[in-house]
């Protein structure tokens, strides 16, 4: 009996390792040229209200899906503590190809059950009018002095879709997260530092590795410091995710080479953005491109560090937080007018300087505000974070099997000695 009992744990272990090899990742990669948006796995689906009093109610550390028509706003609701941080993200992805204009994009806020607003973010098309994802986020940030969004209880967030008339019409779908962080033990200084390293460091070195960019924040593509090569179509969007630790500071250009079928100037023809672990925006910029290897670099922005979200600057108050930054890569359509429907070379280069400083007290685990080995280690192999993931289930389930079998021998070891003894030792006097 015991001997079955182990055999079958055996191969339940098995069986399971077995499962995880041969799902399919998490996200189709977007080489493929589809340009459709990955939505994170398992999202639920939510709907807006029109309303405080009928808004659903989000819970902490899940993301959500929903629908947002033409100048719409909708509110969810969130219950938050008085010790925690809170972040709520919303990923908006207009359908099709339909018309943009240079104010078109969303406003994501989040207010207090008396209607004072804890925190906001909006984000545009700006001059490059082409559909394309756009993030921003609403946090509540626990500000030492402020009384301000300090209770515990209900707060909502709103989300709010501005169009001009003559864009289209159609309804944008919506990738919403919300995330706590921790509180720390003791609050440190508020003041940033006068001086910090703002010059942009030289190219890394090594020459361009070929990786291929995601669909989506789901599937993004891990990279660190380096310089990477790939492909991208007219209207598709590249996402790839970077760790950055405490204290250390991104800098980020991306580079597209020429094309031998023609000359057409096209303004913005490429949008590259950065976004924070909480998907919140830091920043953004744009290229013109005619034909020639043309390069936009990402403002130096200020080393990680936990001081940094009380500043009014947004680049700086993006950079809150250590783990996975994302960049995104956008070709604009109107490429495919001037050099036709085929991808361009883009290059990305990145530096991640500084060495990481110790993480700020959290009381609790840091969850997605923490860069670790296993970070690094998908960072090197260029997994997403969903290959990251089964990569450490089939570890663990290696370990688990091993040490089933291991026992499963031990016992059939102990069974095959006491079966040895009993028989040396002859029948039993009467």
């Amino acid at each position: 009996m015991n001997r079955r009992r182990g055999t079958g744990r055996t191969a339940g272990v098995l069986a399971a390792a077995a499962c995880l090899a041969v799902s399919p990742p998490g996200g189709a990669r977007a080489a493929d040229g589809s340009g459709g948006y990955a939505f994170d796995d398992g999202a639920r689906s939510v709907k807006g209200a029109v309303s405080t009093l009928d808004a659903e109610r989000l819970e902490p550390e899940r993301s959500y899906r929903d629908t947002i028509g033409k100048s719409v706003r909708l509110y969810y609701r969130v219950d938050l503590d008085t010790e925690r941080d809170a972040y709520v993200s919303v990923v908006a992805v207009p359908r099709g190809a339909g018309k943009v204009a240079y104010g078109d994009g969303i406003k994501v806020s989040m207010q207090d059950g008396s209607h004072t607003q804890c925190g906001y973010q909006d984000t545009s098309f700006g001059p490059a009018e082409f559909a394309r994802p756009l993030t921003a986020y609403a946090h509540r940030t626990l500000t030492p002095g402020s009384s301000t969004c300090r209770h515990a209880g209900a707060y909502y967030v709103l989300v709010e879709r501005d169009s001009a008339v003559d864009s289209d019409p159609g309804a944008w779908d919506l990738q919403i997260r919300f995330l706590t962080e921790p509180g720390v033990r003791r609050s440190g200084p508020t003041a940033l530092p006068e001086n910090w390293a703002s010059g942009t460091p030289q190219p890394p070195a090594g020459g361009p590795r070929r990786r291929e960019g995601g669909a989506g924040f789901q599937d993004a593509a891990s990279l660190r410091q380096g310089e990477w090569r790939t492909d991208i179509r007219p209207g598709q969007t590249l996402f790839y995710r970077v760790p950055v630790d405490w204290g250390q500071q991104l800098f980020a250009d991306a580079e597209l080479g020429s094309s031998p079928d023609g000359d057409a100037f096209v303004g913005n023809a490429l949008v590259l953005s950065l976004e924070n672990p909480a998907r919140g925006h830091v920043d953004r910029g744009s290229l013109s491109y005619s034909g020639d290897p043309a390069t936009l670099k990402l403002d130096p922005r200020r080393p990680v560090a936990y001081e940094n979200r009380f500043s009014s600057n947004i680049g700086t108050n993006g950079m809150r937080f250590a783990g996975w930054y994302t960049l995104s890569a956008t070709l604009s359509p109107e490429i495919a007018e001037g050099y036709g429907n085929k991808p361009l070379p883009l290059t990305l280069r990145l530096n991640v300087t500084g060495q990481p400083k110790p993480a700020p007290g959290y009381v609790g685990a840091a969850g997605p505000f923490a860069v670790t080995d296993a970070d690094r280690d998908a960072a090197a192999s260029g997994q997403s974070a969903p290959e990251a993931a089964r990569s450490e289930g089939l570890r663990v389930v290696g370990v688990a099997g091993i040490g089933a079998g291991t026992v499963l021998l031990l016992g059939l070891g102990a069974w095959w000695l006491l079966a040895r003894r009993g028989a040396a030792g002859g029948p039993t006097p009467g």
